[in-house]
């Protein structure tokens, strides 16, 4: 009986179940370690993301014989040089139209409680029960509206903690461009010549995904930004550049950040003048499909390869556990892990399909 794979798997899932009451019970075993996990992960991850992207701007320079310390200077004053644009051209723009669109947001919880109003007292045909809706969408919406200066304070507050954090990422930055290419070497020598080999070949597909979704994710949304942009500077939208950088930040979480990026600017097109709103959901149909069809395959390509129900599941479930940090990270988490069980089942299948030596 032990033999039968129906008992397998019962005992299979009656161990899991004992490792999961056995890890439930030592959780004081692991605060330390998920602190300093915590403590290190906003420096680690912001690293992550600049290595990657600076990582092809110091091969360039290696090409030209340039010394690795002095190339990774050479990137350091490159980001300053950004950010002193960003800092001096784009921020007061973009912080002068957020304040506007903030002390506007009263007269725009008024004037759709007017609309309301209006469209109520018109309407007589409407049956009831689609007014108590229109009724409850509007207060509601309102009362969003009224808070959302509150939620956006708080929302700052909270960012003000990462600043201690974001002050490591330089340094952080800094050493994985000097000895990132030693970790893999490193490794590899407390392993035997076949681990050594696999370690490398699943390392080396990890850093191919993270690669293209870091990338990938960071152009299509800068294209989608701008692209966004002169949209709305063409059709005259009030607080372009501030809800383009909405759009932009937003496209940053796959498939619902477009979705979620439209919509200030629909409200905003809507209370400006109706008929913007559809030129705004025109502007965002039209970047949308040249992302979708030119920049997208083109950037990424295949290399994650994710089914669109599967995104919108982890991304559902995600949203739900880990709120804002668990739509970023749901998607590259599930693209490295899958890299990693195909890596070990391919594996799995060579070594079940080699011939058994006689």
């Amino acid at each position: 009986m032990i033999h039968k794979r129906w008992f397998q798997v019962i005992v299979a899932a009656i161990l899991l179940s004992l490792l999961v009451l056995l890890l439930n019970k030592i959780q004081f075993f692991f605060a330390p370690i998920l602190t300093y996990i915590g403590a290190i992960a906003v420096p680690l991850i912001g690293g992550g993301i600049l290595f990657y992207i600076s990582r092809p701007i110091l091969h360039v320079l290696e090409k030209y014989r340039v010394p690795r310390v002095l190339g990774i200077l050479m990137i350091f004053l490159l980001f300053i040089f950004v950010g002193f644009l960003i800092t001096r051209f784009i921020a007061p723009i973009a912080q002068e139209q957020f304040t506007k669109l903030v002390d506007n947001i009263p007269a725009m919880a008024e004037m759709l409680s007017e609309t309301v109003t209006y469209w109520q007292q018109n309407q007589d045909i409407i049956p009831s029960e689609f007014n108590n809706t229109i009724d409850n969408v509007a207060q509601n919406l309102q009362t969003y509206l009224q808070d959302a200066p509150k939620i956006i304070i708080n929302v700052v507050s909270q960012l003000i903690g990462f600043v201690f954090a974001l002050v490591l990422i330089p340094f952080f930055l800094f050493f994985m461009l000097k000895d990132g290419d030693k970790l893999i070497p490193f490794i590899k020598k407390f392993l035997n010549e076949r681990s050594a080999q696999s370690f490398e070949k699943l390392a080396r597909s990890v850093d191919y995904t993270l690669n293209a979704f870091i990338l990938g994710q960071m152009t299509v949304s800068i294209v989608v930004g701008l692209l966004l942009l002169i949209g709305y500077m063409i059709i005259d939208l009030h607080y372009a550049l501030t809800l383009a950088l909405f759009a932009m930040v937003m496209n940053v979480i796959p498939f619902v950040g477009p979705f979620l990026a439209v919509i200030p600017a629909l409200l905003v097109g809507f209370f400006q003048d109706p008929m913007l709103a559809v030129w705004v959901a025109i502007i965002t149909i039209i970047a949308q499909q040249l992302e979708g069809n030119f920049v997208s395959p083109n950037v990424m390509g295949k290399a994650l390869s994710i089914h669109p129900l599967t995104i919108i599941t982890l991304i559902l479930a995600a949203g739900s556990l880990a709120g804002f940090l668990g739509l970023l990270f749901a998607i590259p988490t599930y693209a490295v892990l899958k890299a990693i069980v195909s890596h070990f089942y391919h594996e799995w299948s060579e070594r079940k399909e080699a011939p058994t030596p006689k």
